[in-house]
């Protein structure tokens, strides 16, 4: 929501897009469902669905990254246009980023979410080894959800550093708790 004020350029609050947010966050994990064999959070993923269509929506933007995973299931399930996620960060990124690292949950990565359209674009994926992947990554999005904000910053900055010490010329923050444990991080403070 604050990325959609800070980007429109607006001068008083009529001038700013219309927005229709439904927030569920109750449903089965997305994670669980796609690493665990937990239940699948389609249904309630499709009721969100119906409500925005229902309130008027035109467009679906879905910000949970790892929800992607039904990402056609949900376009079958509705005549609206529906963004996705992982075709706005490419058109972000620009053409001279060829190396791009991805921070995202495990079930993100397992499903291959980011990796497989970076890849049909030409791109290289660097993604953090299986323990960096457990003990920080997941670590941190745990943190952000506890309210645990600077525990999820110390956690994830340097896996993020060594992303590019690997080589990425950009690092996708592809889990919603990411842009809030980076906010305001100085990357020469982290280094």
């Amino acid at each position: 929501m604050i990325k959609s004020i800070e980007e429109t350029p607006a001068g008083c609050d009529q001038d700013h897009v219309p927005g229709i947010v439904t927030s569920l966050p109750q449903m089965p994990s997305r994670i669980d469902a796609i690493t665990a064999g937990g239940p699948t959070p389609l249904p309630a993923l499709r009721d969100a669905l119906r409500r925005l269509e229902c309130a008027g929506a035109d467009l679906i933007a879905m910000p949970c990254n790892t929800a992607h995973f039904w990402y056609e299931d949900l376009c079958r399930a509705t005549r609206l246009p529906f963004l996705h996620i992982v075709d706005s960060a490419l058109a972000s990124l620009g053409e001279g980023r060829r190396r791009i690292g991805v921070l995202a949950s495990s079930a993100t990565i397992r499903a291959g979410i980011y990796s497989s359209r970076l890849r049909a674009s030409g791109r290289q994926v660097i993604e953090p080894g299986v323990e960096q992947q457990s003990l920080s990554v997941d670590a941190a999005i745990a943190a952000v959800k506890a309210g645990r904000i600077a525990d999820a910053a110390a956690l994830l900055a340097p896996v993020a550093l060594r992303l590019v010490d690997a080589g990425a010329d950009a690092v996708v923050l592809g889990c919603t708790e990411f842009p809030i444990a980076m906010a305001g991080q100085r990357w020469e403070s982290v280094m």
